[in-house]
C-alpha cells in the first residue's frame, strides 16, 4: 500500500497531536526520509514521544521502521524519474555521477563547518586526559579510523567495537576526558546511550552527526555537522563515511598544528614502529 494512503486510512483514529504528525507527513516530499525524529517532531509541532506513538499507531515498530517503509515507497518513483541504468552516459556515466555526488558531499560538509566549534573541539581534545570515540556500524569504522589518526600524532585515544567494552569505557571516563560520538543519523540508540553514560561521569561530549536536531545533540556539549545524508536503503554509503572522515581529518590537522615539531617526531616514531612489518 502507498504509505500516504496508509496514513490517510488511519487518520480518523489518531489523536489530535498524532494528526499533526500525519498532516506534515501527508504534505511532505520524500525529503522526510532524511529527517531525524527530533526534526520531524519540531516540524510537526509535537514532542518526540508523539512521533513514536504516531509510528506505532499506523502499524510500525518505531520511527526507523517508518522511515524504511517511506524509503521503499519512494524507491519506485525515484527509479522512474532517473530512468534506465544507462541514464547519464552522456555526462560520463555512473563513475562521473559517483564522483560528482562525493565531491558535492565534501563541499557541503565544508559549507556546514563552524570554524569556532571546530577550533573548540580541537582545543578540548588537545587538553583532554583521555579521548574515547564511540560509534557503531559504519560510524564505528570511522571511530577506529579516528583512533588510528590520533595515535599517529601522539594522542592517546581509544575506540572499541564491542558493545560491552564500549559501555565499560564510558563509565570509566571523568572530568577532563573527552567522548566523541559519531552517528550519521544522530539517532543511534547505542551511541546516544554511551554518550549519556560518559556525560554522567563528567566527560566533555562532542557529537559528529548529520542532524543538528537529533537525540545525540541533546547529549552533546559541542556538535560538528556533516553532510552525508542517506536514506534507510542507503546505509553505509561511502559518501556519508567520507563526510565524517573529513571532519576527523580537520580535527587531526588542527591538533597537529598545536606543536608541529612534536607532531613530526611522533609521526617518525610511528613510521619506525611499523616499518619492520612491511616488506
Amino acid at each position: 500500500m502507498d504509505l500516504k494512503l496508509k496514513v490517510s486510512s488511519y487518520y480518523p483514529s489518531l489523536t489530535k497531536s498524532e494528526q499533526k504528525v500525519a498532516d506534515y507527513v501527508l504534505g511532505a516530499s520524500e525529503s522526510i526520509m532524511y529527517r531525524s525524529v527530533t526534526e520531524l517532531a519540531d516540524l510537526s509541532g509535537v514532542g518526540e514521544t508523539t512521533v513514536m506513538r504516531f509510528c506505532r499507531a499506523i502499524g510500525f515498530k518505531g520511527y526507523q521502521d517508518f522511515k524504511l517503509a517511506l524509503a521503499q515507497d519512494y524507491s519506485p518513483h525515484r527509479q522512474a524519474r532517473e530512468g534506465s541504468p544507462e541514464a547519464g552516459e552522456d555526462d560520463g556515466g555512473y563513475p562521473a555521477l559517483v564522483h560528482r555526488e562525493l565531491a558535492s558531499i565534501l563541499a557541503d560538509t565544508m559549507d556546514l563547518l563552524d570554524r569556532t566549534r571546530l577550533d573548540e573541539a580541537v582545543r578540548r581534545i588537545h587538553e583532554a586526559g583521555y579521548v574515547q570515540l564511540f560509534g557503531v556500524g559504519t560510524s564505528g569504522l570511522t571511530a577506529l579510523d579516528a583512533k588510528n589518526r590520533l595515535l599517529r600524532i601522539g594522542l592517546r585515544a581509544e575506540a572499541a567495537t564491542d558493545a560491552h567494552i564500549q559501555a565499560m569505557m564510558a563509565v570509566t571516563m571523568g572530568p577532563g576526558d573527552v567522548a566523541v560520538g559519531i552517528s550519521l543519523s544522530g539517532s543511534t540508540l547505542d551511541t546516544v546511550d554511551l554518550l549519556a553514560k560518559a556525560r554522567q561521569q563528567g566527560a566533555y561530549i562532542i557529537a559528529i552527526t548529520n542532524y543538528a536536531k537529533s537525540p545525540i545533540t541533546a547529549e552533546a556539549d559541542l556538535v560538528l555537522l556533516t553532510a552525508g545524508k542517506e536514506s534507510p536503503l542507503e546505509g553505509g554509503s561511502i559518501g556519508a563515511k567520507m563526510s565524517q572522515l573529513l571532519v576527523i581529518d580537520l580535527i587531526c590537522e588542527g591538533l597537529a598544528r598545536y606543536d608541529l615539531p612534536r607532531t613530526r617526531e611522533m609521526r617518525e616514531r610511528m613510521a619506525k614502529a611499523v616499518i619492520e612489518r612491511i616488506y
